[in-house]
């Protein structure tokens, strides 16, 4: 089995059997994704990376790190230390997977735009490592889950995000890279833990990565778009319309 991020700097192979997926909505998989972490798992001696230029490594708690792209931002593998595995998002990984999803983990740290929506009348936004942060106006409002393959590589598992004036921005502090999409857009990323943080189109439309959102965020999830390019090792099953290109 194949994987790669999306601008093919990482790519690797991993011989089956993989393990089922995980789902992980811990602040650290949300805010790394931009929504929620999906991953399964293989030892190491059947993982080999073909391709790892654009590799980087941070360390996001004191028994693991993050591997992510630093050309595109693509969320791709949690190792922990002294373990003889690595954990992949199954997003990135390439064509049928045959694998499904067998246990969901931290759900009292899940997003309240997926449960049970709070007020908020300022959102608060940050990547993992500290090194961006930011405030706008609340409420979040209405949140998109996108489920095409450039969101699908880029999250791990597919995104979710939230309309907002570039300009309302306030930033604290700032270190940001761009990552420019085949269609014209770019997505900001932090170079440094690899977080997903924003996509501005190329007609200049501009959206927020909802995991990036510390506080409670008075939004909702309320549509799935893109549907045809979802993955197969996951159902949609809350009941949200559904469409299978743009709404």
């Amino acid at each position: 089995m194949q994987g790669s991020c999306h601008c093919g700097a990482v790519r690797f192979t991993a011989t089956p059997p993989l393990r089922p997926v995980f789902v992980c909505h811990c602040t650290q998989c949300r805010k790394t994704s931009g929504h929620f972490w999906a991953a399964t798992s293989v030892p190491l001696d059947r993982f080999q990376l073909t391709h790892s230029d654009g590799l980087r490594w941070y360390r996001s708690s004191a028994t693991a790190r993050r591997g992510f792209c630093g050309g595109c931002g693509a969320s791709l593998f949690w190792q922990p230390d002294g373990e003889d595995r690595i954990s992949i998002a199954a997003g990135v990984l390439d064509g049928q997977t045959g694998l499904h999803i067998a246990e969901e983990w931290f759900l009292q740290d899940a997003g309240d735009y997926y449960t049970t929506p709070e007020p908020a009348e300022q959102l608060t936004g940050s990547c993992l490592c500290g090194a961006n942060h930011f405030t706008l106006p609340g409420p979040m409002g209405p949140v998109g889950a996108c489920h095409c393959t450039q969101c699908r590589k880029l999250s791990g598992h597919y995104s979710a995000s939230f309309d907002a004036e570039e300009a309302s921005l306030t930033w604290q502090q700032k270190s940001i890279a761009e990552y420019a999409t085949p269609g014209g857009g770019r997505r900001g990323f932090c170079p440094t833990c690899g977080a997903s943080l924003y996509f501005r189109g190329a007609d200049g439309g501009f959206s927020i990565e909802a995991g990036a959102i510390d506080n409670p965020t008075g939004g909702q999830l309320e549509s799935h778009i893109f549907t045809a390019d979802k993955g197969d090792y996951y159902d949609l099953t809350d009941g949200l319309p559904q469409f299978k290109g743009w709404d």
